[in-house]
């Protein structure tokens, strides 16, 4: 069975720091870029950022993320993770991690949330003012 495990949620004041985890299995984790989405109440799903573990390739689709977000993977482990720093009240939503085929080398990258194959069951993530 595919599995994609998100974890790392929590409530956090401003200015905080978070470390989410997306921990897969079920398939081979080189063939498949990984992304991370969120969903604010009321709002749609949004692309946050993607790796590709095979060759290191990562994109940041949010502007707003981009010098506070980082996304990262550990082979060894088949998990990606988003470190979260400098966290804001509009970061407030529930985090998914998805996982869509991409082979080594590939120009092609997911950028679209129909893109992906599998989901994880997300992860919330509140911060106060």
């Amino acid at each position: 069975d595919v599995q994609l495990q998100a974890s790392g949620g929590g409530l956090v004041q401003a200015g905080g720091s978070l470390r989410l985890s997306c921990k897969t299995s079920g398939f081979t984790f080189g063939d498949y870029a990984i992304g991370w989405f969120r969903q604010a109440p009321g709002k749609e799903r949004k692309g946050v950022a993607c790796i590709r573990s095979s060759d290191g390739r990562i994109y940041y689709s949010d502007d707003s993320v981009k010098g506070r977000f980082t996304i990262s993977s550990d082979n060894a482990k088949n998990t990606v993770y988003l470190q979260m720093n400098n966290l804001k009240p509009e970061d407030t939503a529930v985090y998914y991690c998805a996982a869509a085929p991409s082979s080594y080398g590939s120009t092609w990258l997911p950028y679209q949330a129909y893109e992906y194959h599998y989901w994880g069951q997300g992860t919330l993530v509140t911060v106060s003012s």
